[in-house]
């Protein structure tokens, strides 16, 4: 079966390109939308994360500051640096990078950021906001998984959506995104995971299949619908001697084997990743919005 790639690169590109005309009425009204990043410790996947965030701010004009801590940084140093940002009249988005040290309580660290500046959307409520079909703000990776589907035509409304993996950063929010009335939703969902009973059977019956499982290739062909829609969201280091990295990154799926099956399927990496990226800038931008509407500045 012949099947369609989907893009991530294509989708962010385009995001991008639309954030451009709001950017400019901001800084018309002489806004300049700015992202603080907060990080702990040196996990190398955070420093990678982190730089490209930085990048994807710099093409779009948008200030970035990074605010970097020691490993052993106690959490209240931690929740210090956050109220700093929390109360800079500046800085329109804060996000601290996951993980964070063992020490630490993520979620109290989390629900320490002021949520008209939670451009992760991990503040309970904005989570709650999500729930309910009142967004303030969408986390960014599940929102650029609707994106994708959404810019790719994909239809959703009366299938079968199984997403697989039930995180708070990705599978539970997905699912209630996927479950609302309007565009990019209205499917019928199914969240799958390590201890789903069946869990082939039950994924094989998706119209559309969203991995997000954090395990490298675990999906196989045979868990696939012919004709199903797959979006890959895992990104996993493999041992590869070839490399020069001595690794390479592969996703959740198994694409080579799975992709022939599909209607359409997603890289990775090159496809959810991107759009990750892409609607973080999008929620800056909406941030430093509501702050100029606060503030009377029309």
């Amino acid at each position: 079966m012949s099947y369609r790639l989907i893009n991530g690169k294509e989708g962010a590109a385009q995001v991008t390109a639309e954030l451009e005309g709001r950017l400019g009425e901001l800084r018309g009204k002489g806004v300049n939308p700015c992202l603080a990043v907060v990080m702990v410790g040196d996990d190398p996947a955070s420093h990678v994360y982190v730089r490209m965030k930085g990048k994807a701010c710099d093409r779009l004009g948008i200030r970035s500051l990074t605010r970097a801590l020691p490993a052993d940084a106690s959490e209240e140093e931690l929740l210090s640096v956050l109220d700093g940002l929390n109360g800079d009249p500046d800085v329109h988005g804060v996000l601290c990078q996951l993980p964070l040290p063992p020490h630490m309580d993520e979620r109290r660290v989390v629900e320490r950021i002021d949520s008209l500046k939670d451009v992760d959307a991990f503040h309970p409520l904005n989570v709650g906001r999500m729930l309910i079909g009142d967004p303030l703000f969408l986390p960014a990776t599940p929102a650029g998984i609707q994106q994708l589907l959404l810019r790719s035509d994909v239809a959703l409304e009366g299938r079968e959506a199984v997403v697989l993996g039930r995180s708070n950063i990705v599978g539970k929010p997905i699912a209630a995104m996927l479950m609302q009335k309007g565009a990019g939703a209205d499917a019928t969902v199914t969240v799958a995971h390590s201890r789903t009973a069946g869990l082939a059977q039950v994924t094989a019956r998706a119209d559309v299949l969203i991995a997000a499982i954090g395990k490298p290739r675990f999906v196989t062909a045979d868990m696939v619908k012919e004709g199903a829609v797959v979006i890959d969201v895992g990104t996993n280091r493999v041992d590869d001697p070839s490399s020069e990295k001595g690794y390479r990154l592969v996703g959740d799926v198994d694409f080579e084997n799975v992709k022939h099956k599909t209607e359409a399927i997603s890289p990775s990496p090159g496809g959810v990743g991107p759009m990750t990226i892409a609607m973080l800038m999008q929620n800056t931008v909406k941030a430093a919005e509501i702050a100029a509407a606060s503030k009377g500045i029309s």
